[in-house]
């Protein structure tokens, strides 16, 4: 790999060579211009350069969008639900290194005095490094108590759109996804009434069953959250959530850590819902980067051993992932022989439309910003740049 600096009479102009560009279950040969934070162009051949610019020669690697999570509560010893700007920033610059450059963080399930000290921080917040902040995801406290998982069934409540509304007033609109589970009281009521407050209104720790799951899409849900985990599977007679996601061409997230979805599983989801609609997420909490022992998610404590989190209380409850996002996206394809186009549109693209940042995130090309990965054949990050400067 050569990577020579030139110029540095024009700030963030640069020209990435050689690549396989790897953009909306795509592949490609061809070239990646960029001008200060966007990407100027995307050329399927080589063009001239000037002597101001930065060349990246790429040749024999993936160029890939930088990965979007919408779905994880923390990592190195933070999580967001600690409420801090300290916390938000120590996240972003976790998840920026290890080529997430984009963050939509989840809460867990806590009472709305708790909620509302979260979307304070989140109201204003900017990362001044690492990953940018693009939202939220509200994953509690609007639950099943019959199916909280790992969520504390203290804090759980009946859907209430009005609290929703608060809260997002509070965010100064970043709530980007709100899960509820569709058989609780006024929940169909509940998802009427905030659908065009969110992008994504998510089905999630549920126990519904299909025709329920598809009145809660008929009325705007359009999203399942971690997909086969806290919720009915799939049965012959009794289908559930799973199917009804399917047949309303719905968004599912998977966790591809090879601990929540067996490989076979993950193979069948990219079947039945295409890449067009399958979200990969990493659902980290604060121990994601560091060391095995005992930690703490939402209330409760959770020991961890190896890429296992399961609760101090009950060790077959499994206590969100301490994988990644960039490793889970390698788990889908190196472990779970997902194409790697699928894997990565469903770690960029896909997040980015769900959310409704498309505009800016989730691909390469011209007008998004230009936060780029370069990947050798192991999916290695040779080089990553953010916001048109190269940081690696």
């Amino acid at each position: 790999v050569s990577l020579q600096a030139v110029s540095k009479r024009k700030a963030n102009s640069m020209k990435i060579l050689n690549a396989k560009i790897c953009s909306n279950g795509q592949i490609f040969d061809g070239e990646v211009t960029v001008d200060g934070e966007r990407i100027a162009s995307v050329t399927p051949k080589e063009t001239s350069s000037s002597s101001d610019e930065t060349i990246i020669d790429a040749k024999g690697m993936y160029v890939i969008p930088g990965l979007l999570d919408v779905h994880f509560h923390g990592c190195v010893g933070y999580d967001t639900c600690d409420a801090s700007k300290e916390a938000f920033d120590k996240i972003a610059e976790y998840e920026g290194s290890e080529g997430v450059l984009a963050i939509c963080p989840a809460t867990m399930t806590y009472p709305e005095d708790k909620l509302s000290e979260i979307m304070d921080i989140a109201a204003d917040y900017e990362s001044p490094e690492g990953a940018d902040f693009v939202g939220l995801h509200l994953e509690g406290p609007f639950i099943n108590p019959n199916r909280v998982g790992a969520q504390n069934s203290d804090y759980v409540q009946k859907p209430d759109a009005d609290m929703l509304l608060r809260l997002q007033e509070r965010a100064k609109g970043r709530i980007r996804i709100c899960d509820v589970a569709p058989e609780t009281e006024n929940a169909i009521d509940f998802v009427e009434k905030i659908k065009d407050h969110v992008a994504s209104v998510s089905i999630a720790h549920t126990c519904t069953d299909y025709d329920t799951a598809m009145q809660a899409f008929e009325h705007g849900a359009n999203h399942l959250t971690h997909g086969f985990n806290a919720m009915p599977g799939i049965h012959h007679r009794k289908p559930g959530p799973l199917s009804a996601a399917a047949d309303a061409e719905a968004d599912v997230e998977l966790i591809c850590d090879n601990v929540h979805i067996h490989p076979s599983v993950v193979r069948l989801a990219f079947k039945l819902f295409t890449d067009e609609h399958v979200i990969l997420i990493s659902d980290t909490m604060r121990a994601c980067g560091l060391e095995d022992g005992c930690y703490d998610l939402g209330g409760q404590q959770v020991e961890v051993k190896g890429n296992l989190a399961t609760l101090a209380s009950d060790s077959a409850t499994i206590a969100g992932s301490v994988t990644n996002l960039m490793n889970c996206l390698r788990c889908a394809v190196k472990t779970m022989k997902i194409p790697f186009a699928s894997a990565v549109k469903a770690a960029t693209h896909n997040p980015a439309r769900s959310i409704g940042v498309l505009d800016d995130y989730g691909d390469v090309e011209a007008g998004k910003y230009a936060n780029l990965l370069i990947l050798d054949e192991e999916l290695n990050i040779v080089h990553m740049i953010k916001r048109g400067k190269l940081v690696r």
